[in-house]
């Protein structure tokens, strides 16, 4: 099983990011964190890296049904979707697989839930298309 889903565009990186954003929205997703790699390493450790965003996506009643199966899957949360410059003219969006990140849990009500999760993330991923 793989640990993500992802889809190439051939579109603006910016275009990109709301793009995804809103596609998330749809399936109930905010977002609760964004991380710029690309300025975080070039102030950290002054390289030059590609376009690189990590989006920390969290669907607010499937975050509380899963904090409740298992007090500790916080440490998993939110969920990331990652948005990537590959070339001039690619853009890559790539989304975790919850079932992949959970399989180390063993509870039967987080794995319903990560199922559901993973439903929607391969929605969004399949809907930028």
């Amino acid at each position: 099983m793989k640990y993500y889903f992802n889809t190439t565009l051939n579109e603006n990186f910016d275009e990109v990011i709301d793009k995804v954003t809103e596609k998330l929205k749809k399936e109930g997703f905010g977002i609760l964190t964004e991380i710029n790699v690309n300025e975080t390493l070039k102030k950290k450790l002054d390289v030059d890296f590609k376009r690189y965003q990590i989006l920390g996506a969290c669907n607010p009643p499937f975050a509380h049904q899963a904090l409740e199966a298992e007090d500790k899957i916080g440490a998993m949360l939110p969920c990331n979707v990652i948005v990537q410059q590959k070339n001039e003219n690619t853009v890559e969006i790539a989304a975790v697989n919850p079932l992949a990140s959970m399989q180390a849990v063993k509870n039967e009500k987080l794995t319903e839930i990560a199922n559901e999760i993973s439903e929607k993330l391969k929605r969004v991923i399949n809907q930028l298309n």
